[in-house]
């Protein structure tokens, strides 16, 4: 089945059965590994939950890639009504782009959670199989989980973990994996900062909540000035924690279209600094008819 998928003023048209096969093989060839050295300058971007038209006005904002780098920090689907164009114009431009954009995981590319919260309701909805929908999990095995811009800055979806104390204890793992429910690769994708010291349990059910004195250990550990990181809503689109060594930053606006949020994304430029760009959504379109209601989780 073709789709037309609207990029600026340029409309892509995608044969998603057979071009997501290329890309998956394309994506596994060339990022084998879990931790992608990233170069400045690069903007970097938090959630993004199906909102396509967002996702335009981030680059509207933000620049067109190629002429801007890119780093998104996972969740692409789930949430919002466009996961399937969404996720797609991200991997094109992966593929087209390959040294212009980074694309990691989140705990939402994950066959368990998308049968849950909208991605697999949606590819049913607009394919009438699931054939999409198991294509593009199967894909997203192969995101990687981490980056690092410039040696300072480490990049992910989730959180810290107990397991991981180094590094080099990131690359000697496997990802080609379903997210686990427990264990370091859990972690990466599901764990949170927190005002108390040490680990916690996370209310979310998986991963931990970590204090200060964790990234502070974490960060001292590796040489590290920043960890940057999505994966929770926050009302200004980013937020400073543990003393400005780690970094929220959320890139839906109006987050489920009824959160009242702004977005932001992050630039950083050639001599490292550090420049945060909030926007509003994009004008509303015509909403396609969902009866089902997605859950509510922790955010």
């Amino acid at each position: 089945m073709i789709r037309p998928l609207r990029y600026g003023l340029i409309i892509y048209y995608f044969s998603l059965e057979s071009d997501i096969i290329y890309v998956f093989f394309s994506l596994f060839c060339k990022e084998l590994q879990l931790l992608i050295p990233v170069k400045s300058p690069v903007t970097i971007c938090g959630d993004i939950h199906g909102q396509f038209h967002d996702l335009a006005e981030l680059f509207r904002i933000g620049g067109k890639c190629p002429d801007t780098n890119y780093l998104f920090m996972g969740d692409y689907v789930d949430r919002g009504y466009y996961s399937v164009e969404t996720v797609t114009l991200l991997v094109a431009l992966k593929v087209r782009y390959p040294q212009r954009i980074t694309i990691l995981r989140g705990n939402h590319e994950s066959r368990q959670i998308t049968q849950v919260y909208g991605f697999y309701d949606e590819c049913l909805r607009k394919y009438g199989n699931a054939n999409v929908w198991k294509t593009f999990t199967d894909l997203f095995d192969y995101f990687p989980l981490t980056a690092l811009v410039e040696s300072e800055i480490f990049c992910l979806h989730g959180g810290l973990s107990p397991s991981i104390e180094t590094l080099d204890n990131i690359r000697n793992f496997d990802r080609v994996q379903e997210v686990p429910h427990e264990g370091p690769m859990c972690d990466l994708l599901w764990s949170d900062p927190d005002d108390r010291c040490g680990w916690g349990i996370s209310p979310r059910g998986a991963g931990y909540t970590f204090g200060q004195d964790i990234s502070e250990q974490f960060n001292h550990t590796n040489n590290l000035k920043l960890i940057a990181r999505a994966h929770q809503l926050v009302m200004e689109g980013f937020n400073w924690g543990h003393e400005q060594k780690v970094v929220t930053i959320f890139s839906a606006p109006n987050y489920c279209y009824r959160c009242g949020n702004m977005a932001s994304i992050l630039e950083v430029d050639d001599c490292r600094g550090h420049t945060f760009i909030q926007f509003e959504p994009a004008p509303r379109r015509g909403e396609p008819d969902v009866t089902r209601r997605t859950p509510d989780y922790f955010l």
